[in-house]
């Protein structure tokens, strides 16, 4: 593509020779003269300045003297688009590889492809286009929706039911038993995890992760959110449309999560808890009890508002000092 064809496909303002042919995407260090890159952000233009990349996307308000750009709105959301055309995912080839075991009374609409030692069990369905790797399981009564992406060892237990456009990464796990126990008579009695799961459509599961049935009602991954690689959502658990969830994150059982929030790594989120539209939680945080409210940012164990706790740290770095204090204070009373 030309600059002056990103220009206008990305609705930008170029400066700079619009005639150069660009022919893929880079880092801003790697870029040479026939790569796309982006920056944005104080550390990313102070980059640009050295780098050799043939075109930067950078902020509306941004010029760079001497260098080719295409100011846009948003660089980063520029740059995917730019991307997907100059780098376009390669086309599965449909079809069904003859290891695979596929159940008579499974139903495979147009275009489906199913790689070596696929399973997939009775009164199983799968929709348009979707892409099935290697020793996928698919168990009993479970729908898949179309243009889907399941990477290899993916295991699907029966009667998931999975929207369109979702991506499961290779070893994801969902609609297995919750954890669940009732202690009585001295041990541990299963209690009955028979409820259901819903992947909403374009979800993105990352590897590893697992996503538990429900014991008597239902788990529901909502429309467009996002799960890093090892995370562990409990069953009953309800997540809104468009969240992010980052790497090494828990949440345990029948909690509730709103619509928009971000959950960083290694969040810890209790049984019950209800969490609201617009939350930002911070990595390693804990959630044990209790409502976040709407909108708020939320840090530490137990989490407290980002104001509040920056307070208490500001406050905790005078310890020492105070204690100092108190020891001297003791040493001149009388004994």
């Amino acid at each position: 593509m030309t600059i002056d064809e990103i220009a206008r496909l990305v609705n930008g303002r170029l400066q700079g020779d619009g005639s150069r042919k660009i022919h893929d995407v880079a880092s801003i260090e790697r870029a040479g003269p026939d790569d796309l890159t982006f920056a944005e952000g104080a550390r990313g233009l102070a980059k640009a300045d050295a780098s050799r990349a043939g075109c930067i996307l950078v902020p509306e308000s941004v010029s760079l003297a001497g260098l080719t750009t295409v100011a846009v709105a948003r660089p980063k959301l520029s740059f995917i688009r730019i991307a997907a055309i100059l780098r376009p995912q390669p086309a599965a080839t449909p079809g069904i590889h003859p290891t695979a075991v596929i159940d008579p009374q499974a139903k495979l609409a147009e275009g489906v492809r199913a790689g070596p030692q696929v399973v997939i069990e009775r009164g199983v369905a799968v929709g348009e286009g979707t892409r099935l790797g290697a020793g996928v399981f698919l168990g009993e009564r479970t729908t898949v929706g179309s243009q889907c992406v399941l990477y290899p060892r993916v295991t699907v237990y029966p009667g998931a039911h999975i929207g369109n456009r979702v991506v499961l990464h290779a070893g994801v796990v969902v609609g297995s038993d919750g954890f669940g126990y009732v202690f009585a008579e001295g041990q541990h009695h299963k209690f009955p995890q028979l409820g259901g799961l819903t992947i909403e459509d374009d979800v993105e599961i990352g590897a590893n992760s697992t996503v538990d049935r429900g014991s008597l009602g239902t788990t529901v991954i909502g429309t467009g959110t996002k799960i890093d690689n090892l995370v562990q959502v409990a069953h009953n658990v309800r997540i809104g449309r468009h969240c992010v969830i980052a790497a090494q994150s828990g949440i345990s059982g029948s909690a509730e999560i709103g619509d928009y929030v971000v959950l960083g790594g290694q969040v810890g989120v209790g049984d019950n808890v209800r969490i609201e539209d617009n939350v930002v939680v911070g990595g390693q945080a804990g959630v044990s009890r209790g409502s976040l409210r709407k909108g708020i940012t939320y840090w530490g164990t137990p989490a407290r508002p980002l104001a509040e706790l920056k307070r208490m740290y500001a406050h905790l770095s005078h310890l020492p000092g105070l204690v100092a204090k108190i020891k001297g204070l003791e040493r001149g009373l009388p004994r």
